[in-house]
């Protein structure tokens, strides 16, 4: 008797009224440890996120905190405390995390939009301008757009929601800003100080970057070493050299494609395009290494002195420590990966992936030996290649593994327990995991318990350390999916999941995924239904933004065509089963659409 069979027909679920290719499976399965520590990571998280808020934000939803602008502690730091809420929400976590979310953001923006500077001039009339930060970089930029980039997933019909991420994206629109921060002729960001009052065409100052003069000793613990202020400063005493563009500009791109996904309009699209493009053929021109400045004038090294290596968080960017005396190396161009996999995800053309592998492969080719090793270089200046390691440059090694599947690619990325267990090498990986997460969650809910800061002793990134939302592990092997990290990047997985009776984003409370398995053209995934009592329905979608398709589902010993973006399974009580996807990946354009109104066509 086979317990698993394919619903022949397309059927009309009555939860969700829409009709797709469905599979029924019935095959018992007895609840693995995986999917009951699955379960409570997703519940543990709920519950700490609900008291983190309570401890941390206001009626309004502000956080309560000093509120200051800067580097070191700044508006980002404030929203970043949300980090992952919405993420977890779209994995199935629970409503009051999308909730608690909202409040908080809508609270931040009012927050910081009210809140203004003193002595530096970047924030004077607001820290945030048409409810985006007025500008700064993109390190600081993206962690505070880190929960909104994902909200898209939770709700995208939000016209609030919706509006926002259209007037963030046309910021870098030419025209989005009085003052462009965008030059269509020369295809570059005019500065690496960017935002909704336009570039910052200045030479940077440690006063726009430490923000207004504050008393530390005796009342702050500052969480980046320095003892007062004047060593705040001195920190960014070398942080000049912000006019012109800088990979980590390609950050920006995440915007865009966030507002394509929503409203798929061209113009954000082509900007893509054209944006990654222009770096694209500036890496190649330049012996297959990114720069990480591009004058006014659109030449490597224009605003550098005529270094391609130079400006701030550049090849050549090595600062010193106040606190210590000693030197950092801060070199800050792998953030523009996020541009290239932008491109990419829009695209499925791998000269993105290829110009990537090549500035790896060439990085390292400038290996030499030093007391008898072999050493890898990671920063370049003056007098060449320096600052070697005993280790191979790898810096995105594992997104292009991820984007390509060859197993030439494989060989960049070091020896990584999600990776060894796709590979069948490391079958316990999920089980600790998932504890490592639980855990996790448990020791911050601790510490934020034993806090004693209090609303006027407390900088927004105070409570950062205790934000207990845990989702790497949830999105690798739940959805085959990259963490989508610090920077307000996409997400990038093989699957997602959505509950057509609930009629939102996410794995019902009761389902439990695990992927197990990723090739180029293949996918494995197991499903069960942990409740003994009830049937659950599941929406497969391929793709955190349907941009793969599926051909076939093979389960139980036969293949069934599917031929589309997504499909539906009916859990019978207590079952579960292993499925392998045929598919084509990076086949549609990248939406946000749920599946119940979505109408898949391909590039």
């Amino acid at each position: 008797m086979k317990f698993v069979h394919l619903i022949v027909s397309f059927i009309a679920l009555s939860a969700s009224a829409i009709a797709q290719p469905s599979i029924a499976v019935d095959t018992p399965m007895p609840p693995p440890a995986w999917a009951l520590l699955q379960q409570e990571v997703r519940e543990a998280n709920a519950a700490a996120i609900r008291e983190f808020h309570s401890r941390y934000f206001d009626s309004r939803g502000f956080l309560k905190c000093v509120t200051r602008w800067g580097g070191d502690d700044g508006p980002d730091d404030a929203i970043e405390c949300c980090a992952d809420w919405t993420l977890l929400y779209s994995l199935g976590c629970d409503q009051s995390i999308l909730d608690l979310y909202q409040q908080a953001y809508d609270g931040h923006i009012q927050q910081y939009t009210e809140a203004r500077t003193i002595d530096v001039p970047l924030a004077r009339e607001g820290m945030y301008f048409k409810e985006f930060p007025t500008m700064f970089d993109w390190i600081h930029l993206g962690e505070g757009m880190i929960a909104f980039s994902m909200q898209g997933l939770c709700n995208p019909n939000d016209s609030l929601y919706r509006a926002r991420a259209r007037r963030f994206a046309d910021f870098y629109l030419p025209g989005g800003t009085p003052e462009p921060n965008y030059d269509p002729q020369h295809r570059i960001i005019r500065s690496m100080f960017n935002g909704s009052r336009g570039p910052l065409l200045r030479k940077a100052t440690a006063l726009d970057w430490a923000g207004d003069p504050i008393d530390v000793e005796g009342r702050f613990d500052l969480r980046h070493g320095e003892e007062n202020y004047e060593q705040m400063l001195e920190h960014f005493i070398d942080y000049n050299d912000v006019v012109g563009d800088h990979p980590q500009n390609l950050c920006t791109t995440s915007l865009a494609l966030n507002a394509y996904a929503l409203t798929h309009e061209q113009k954000y699209r082509d900007w893509i395009i054209e944006y990654v493009d222009a770096w694209m053929d500036r890496t190649k021109q330049n012996g297959g290494i990114i720069p990480t400045n591009i004058g006014l004038d659109g030449t490597p090294g224009g605003a550098a002195g005529g270094k391609w290596y130079g400006g701030v968080y550049g090849w050549s960017f090595s600062v010193i420590v106040p606190q210590t005396g000693g030197t950092d190396h801060r070199n800050t161009h792998q953030l523009g990966i996020a541009g290239f996999g932008n491109a990419y995800l829009l695209t499925g053309d791998r000269r993105y992936v290829d110009t990537w592998r090549t500035m790896i492969d060439t990085v390292n080719q400038n290996a030499r030996v030093i007391d008898g090793k072999k050493m890898y270089p990671r920063m370049y200046g003056d007098n060449g290649w320096y600052a070697f390691s005993e280790h191979p440059y790898k810096s995105g090694a594992l997104d292009i593994y991820y984007w390509s599947m060859l197993p030439a690619d494989r060989e960049l990325v070091s020896e990584h327990g999600w990776v060894q267990f796709l590979e069948g090498a490391a079958p316990d990986y999920p089980v600790q995991a998932f504890q490592g997460d639980l855990a996790s969650i448990r020791s911050k809910v601790q510490a934020m318990r034993e806090d004693t800061t209090t609303a006027d002793s407390r900088l927004a990134d105070d409570p950062l350390r205790f934000n207990p939302a845990t989702a790497r592990n949830l999105v690798q092997l739940m959805q085959g999916g990259m963490y989508p990290g610090r920077y307000g990047g996409p997400l990038h997985t093989r699957l997602r999941f959505f509950d057509p009776v609930r009629r939102r984003s996410g794995l019902s409370p009761d389902v439990a995924s695990l992927v197990t398995r990723l090739t180029d053209n293949e996918t494995d995934v197991t499903l069960v239904n942990v409740d003994q009592l009830n049937a659950q329905e599941v929406i497969v979608q391929l793709g955190a933004y349907g941009e793969h398709h599926c051909d076939v589902v093979e389960v139980g010993g036969n293949e069934h065509q599917v031929d589309a973006a997504h499909f539906v399974v009916h859990l019978a009580p207590g079952s579960g089963t292993s499925f392998t996807l045929k598919n084509r990946r990076y086949m549609h354009p990248p939406t946000l659409t749920f599946p119940w109104a979505h109408k898949s066509s391909t590039k």
